[in-house]
């Protein structure tokens, strides 16, 4: 891989062994199309969702790619009357990670993190590096090393 990204210097640093991957040849953005482009399940390939809640708190949700978040379940799951997506524009400045870059490791601040029940079922899941075009795959249980999480079912059934 020509290019390390923050969330593989981090997934180093905690010696979590990881496997990177890049298809920015590709040009596909979604991410059924990445997981395509990569030949991965689809179902094993999660994004990473950043919401607020009605307190104003912030919380991470990463979902399958082929999902879609419900946000009554999501914000049942930590605790809140109601959750939203944030706006695209303060994506940025409230994670340090661009839209279709979004990763749960390395974010400016710890947020509280949920990871949809199906995780559970592989081995490893592949999400974000924290730059577009670039994947990590990484065990469920080593991700533990690096960012506290809970499991839920966060899916639109």
């Amino acid at each position: 891989m020509a290019e390390k990204t923050n969330v593989m210097r981090i997934l180093e640093q905690k010696k979590i062994p990881y496997q990177s991957y890049c298809y920015t040849e590709t040009g596909v953005v979604s991410g059924e199309e990445v997981a395509a482009a990569l030949g991965q399940n689809p179902e094993q390939v999660f994004k990473t969702l950043v919401t607020v809640g009605k307190s104003k708190s912030n919380y991470v949700f990463v979902i399958p790619v082929n999902g879609e978040l419900d946000l009554k379940k999501a914000a049942k799951a930590v605790g809140e009357k109601s959750i939203q997506m944030i706006k695209q524009k303060e994506l940025l400045p409230l994670t340090g990670y661009i839209h279709g870059g979004c990763s749960p490791v390395g974010m400016k601040k710890t947020f509280p993190t949920v990871i949809h029940v199906t995780a559970q079922e592989f081995t490893t899941i592949f999400f974000s590096a924290g730059k577009v075009g670039y994947q990590v795959e990484v065990s469920p249980e080593d991700l533990k090393k690096v960012i506290r999480y809970n499991f839920s079912d966060l899916l639109v059934e």
